[in-house]
């Protein structure tokens, strides 16, 4: 199998929450000799070295300081999110109904919800446990790496309109089994000790959790031809791991190379680890104090910049091809998309295309242009968000996909190469 495709799996596979992408995100910087800054500490950093910040354990930002980072152009920067839409599970969630044990849980984001139906579920997140001080609580990740859940769809004799257009009710179709009651004495607090057992403490010690539902199904490649992958998380681990590919080929001696991996996109990014914020923009503060330049310096490097945001977009549908534009049909395997919509949904403009497609060309790397049908507006990206802040050239890329919020997505094998290629590019071109 293709190296660049069975990389991509494995984060699929391990990226189970978003705290456990950032921890993926980390084992290959750390791997590849990147070091570990804390952003409540001053930083001392020098040229040709690799660095990461874990943002409050769902955000990461990483960056390469090349041998001559004092050169005139400013900063390239990479984005992407570690979220997607999912199920996750409120506190106190434990129900009863009749022998059944369910979950309560609350909808993140806009998935697709009757494709999480009949599906096997496990969960995973961070839970908080006591420390030395109230001040001080631990943090552990937690991952069942079992099916441990599901939620099942109503039979059709029963629901004889399943197939005309049901709309389902996140508080009372999305509630997924856990098992069976098999003894009323442990109905109390049941998922906690549950969560206890998993962590192999006591259900006293768990103070609180972070936790998400997610689909227990591997990704896999798939075709006549190996030529696709489904998977779910694909929107858009696609594109951390492509930011990640580029920061970790890229071959650039001068200047200052940057990823930031994003939480809360699928809710607005209005958060403390969100793009929809100056956290941002105080991290790169941070890392030119830490080069000794001044705030004039960062400044002038701000407007400088370059930054390529990356999210999904959408590929032609074979059996709705009228959802896309009339003149711009992206097909799946047609490389990645370069995303453009004047309402500034997407942050794309023709100055920032300009250099993205001359680099496309002198690299041979594949791309089409994607923009929504006038009447059918889409989703706004990070890239819009972060450039309002950091006022950087910004362009939006992104993997064509099918069934996008699903809970399992449909992407061209191929297109993961070109994104990569891309983000090598542009993190080795002078």
């Amino acid at each position: 199998m293709n190296k660049e495709w069975n990389d991509l799996l494995n984060m699929l596979n391990l990226s189970v929450s978003p705290y456990h992408t950032v921890q993926e995100v980390m084992r290959q910087l750390e791997e590849a000799g990147a070091k570990e800054l804390k952003a409540n500490e001053i930083w001392k950093t020098k040229a040709g070295g690799m660095y990461y910040v874990n943002i409050y354990g769902t955000t990461l930002i990483a960056f390469h300081i090349n041998e001559n980072p004092e050169a005139e152009d400013g900063f390239r920067i990479g984005i992407a999110h570690t979220d997607w839409p999912c199920l996750r599970i409120k506190p106190n969630p434990d129900m009863i109904a009749g022998a059944y044990r369910k979950l309560n849980v609350e909808v993140y984001g806009g998935p697709i919800l009757a494709t999480w139906l009949d599906r096997p579920l496990s969960i995973a997140g961070r839970v908080i446990l006591k420390g030395n001080s109230i001040f001080s609580p631990k943090e552990c990740l937690v991952d069942f790496k079992k099916p441990v859940l599901t939620i099942p769809n109503v039979a059709i004799h029963m629901n004889r309109d399943i197939n005309n257009g049901y709309k389902w009710n996140a508080q009372t179709d999305m509630l997924p089994i856990l098992g069976f009651v098999q003894d009323k004495l442990e109905n109390e607090n049941y998922f906690l000790n549950v969560l206890a057992k998993e962590l192999n403490v006591g259900a006293d010690q768990i103070l609180d959790y972070d936790l998400s539902i997610y689909n227990a199904e591997q990704a896999c490649v798939i075709g006549v031809e190996d030529d696709m992958i489904s998977a779910p998380r694909l929107d858009n681990l696609t594109s951390c791991q492509a930011c990640l590919y580029g920061l970790l080929n890229g071959k650039r001696k001068n200047g200052v190379d940057v990823i930031a991996l994003f939480d809360n996109e699928e809710c607005g990014s209005r958060s403390k680890q969100g793009a929809n914020g100056e956290m941002f923009a105080h991290i790169l503060e941070k890392l030119a104090l830490s080069l000794g330049w001044s705030r004039e310096q960062y400044l002038a490097k701000l407007f400088g910049s370059f930054i390529i945001s990356a999210d999904v977009a959408h590929a032609i549908h074979p059996n709705h091809p009228e959802k896309c534009d009339v003149t711009n049909k992206p097909g799946m395997n047609a490389g990645f998309c370069i995303k453009m919509e004047s309402n500034q949904r997407y942050a794309t403009d023709g100055s920032a295309v300009a250099v993205i497609e001359e680099l496309c060309k002198k690299n041979q790397i594949r791309y089409t242009k994607f923009a929504n049908r006038s009447d059918i507006p889409g989703g706004g990206t990070i890239g819009s968000i972060l450039s309002s802040f950091v006022p950087a050239k910004t362009i939006d890329v992104g993997i064509p996909l099918l069934a996008m919020h699903s809970a399992r997505e449909l992407m061209a094998a191929d297109s993961q190469c070109q994104l990569n290629a891309l983000f090598k590019a542009f993190f080795t071109e002078e």
